[in-house]
């Protein structure tokens, strides 16, 4: 690259040593800079390496793009991966790969800047501390757009950007994409009833009486984080992950081994939310910590009662950010029923970098409409909330 700056791509994160990655803001807790984002450590996404979960046998094989300054220091990077398909991703392309093909178009192999299998939002053109973001962040942007042609593959795709990012990425000259969400906003509360009194009289009702029922039939609720993660634990909520995975996609992405790396390497970052009946735990739900977010992943059963769902993902998760002060919850993606729990609708942007013309452009037109759907969409939503209107 021009000047002093150099980028390079590894296909592992085991090439990647823990002490430079950590140095990138939003990866670490003692990095204040950037809020710190638990998918983004290096314990999170080596242990989906490692485990076998995002590996070129799973169709994502690393392509990491790290941009290091003249004596070495690592300035910038981008998680990436060279895909081989469309899952996992929870942008979804298979459309466009569709209509390209159709037409004589090779989609696949494709580029994807992302955290596998896991729809939250963060940074994606990751910058140290100390460092001119703008600067890294216009290179990793432009670095993106060379590894796409040096591979020759159709596209890159940045996906759950944050906006610092977008910025780049759209002087860059990628398409700018638009979907949509729903979060919790902890607003200063002391405690679940200061959450409850800003309902309407009849949302707060509902609520109170889903939660009654949610717990009927002896079910008890525990929290488990840090040293209660044993792996009995997670055999019991593999076994739940298990049954949700087979029945909404097939072959869940998660494997048994995945689950026990990261309880070793992060379990202060993991909350599980746990549904006890009878003496044994029959759902839960996975949760992690960042510094200021709380983001739900994945839920599963092995018994089934009314509005359990609810409960161990969306009412625990409130009760938990406002015991521990957090500001957000972001509950995974889709789900308008969340609106009703108090989860509001949010716009999540994603960049996409298409060189071939004709596909760029029927992209970029079908991008603007899609735009102008979420945001009204968003807005007859935003109308429609739980929350008092005063």
């Amino acid at each position: 690259m021009a000047g002093d700056l150099t980028l390079t791509v590894t296909s592992s994160f085991s090439d990647i040593p823990k002490s430079d990655w950590e140095g990138l803001a939003g990866t670490n807790r003692r990095i204040r800079s950037t809020p710190y984002n638990p998918f983004l450590s290096h314990a999170f996404l080596s242990s989906l390496e490692e485990s076998g979960c995002a590996t070129r046998e799973s169709g994502w094989l690393g392509q990491h793009l790290l941009l290091r300054s003249a004596d070495g220091v690592l300035l910038g990077a981008v998680p990436c991966y060279l895909k081989s398909h469309s899952q996992g991703e929870y942008v979804f392309d298979h459309g466009w790969a569709d209509a390209f093909e159709r037409v004589g178009g090779r989609y696949y192999p494709k580029l994807q800047a992302s955290v596998p299998f896991t729809p939250a939002r963060g940074p994606r053109l990751l910058t140290r501390e100390e460092a001119r973001s703008s600067v890294v962040r216009d290179a990793l942007a432009q670095g993106l757009k060379t590894l796409t042609g040096r591979l020759g593959v159709s596209s890159a795709h940045v996906t759950f950007a944050v906006d610092e990012d977008m910025s780049a990425l759209e002087r860059a000259g990628f398409l700018t994409r638009t979907d949509q969400q729903f979060h919790f906003f902890n607003r200063g509360y002391e405690n679940h009833g200061d959450f409850l009194a800003t309902l309407a009289s009849r949302k707060r009702k509902a609520l109170k009486k889903e939660r009654r029922t949610a717990l009927e039939n002896g079910i008890e609720i525990d929290w488990l984080t840090g040293s209660d993660l044993n792996e009995a634990v997670w055999d019991d909520f593999f076994s739940f992950y298990l049954d949700t995975g087979s029945r909404k996609w097939g072959r869940p992405y998660l494997n048994r081994q995945f689950f026990s790396l990261i309880g070793e390497r992060m379990a202060d970052d993991i909350l599980l939310v746990m549904a006890r009946r009878n003496g044994r735990y029959i759902a839960g739900a996975i949760n992690f910590i960042g510094s200021q977010t709380l983001y739900g992943r994945n839920w599963g059963c092995v018994e089934d009662h009314p509005f359990l769902h609810f409960e161990v993902c969306y009412h625990q998760a409130i009760d938990f950010a406002i015991s521990r002060g957090l500001d957000t919850v972001e509950a995974g993606a889709q789900g308008e029923h969340k609106l009703a729990r108090g989860y509001e609708p949010v716009t999540t942007r994603s960049a996409h970098f298409i060189p071939h013309e004709g596909l760029r452009r029927a992209v970029a037109q079908y991008l603007e409409l899609e735009r102008r759907d979420v945001a009204e969409i968003n807005r007859v939503l935003g109308e429609h909330t739980p929350f008092r209107k005063n």
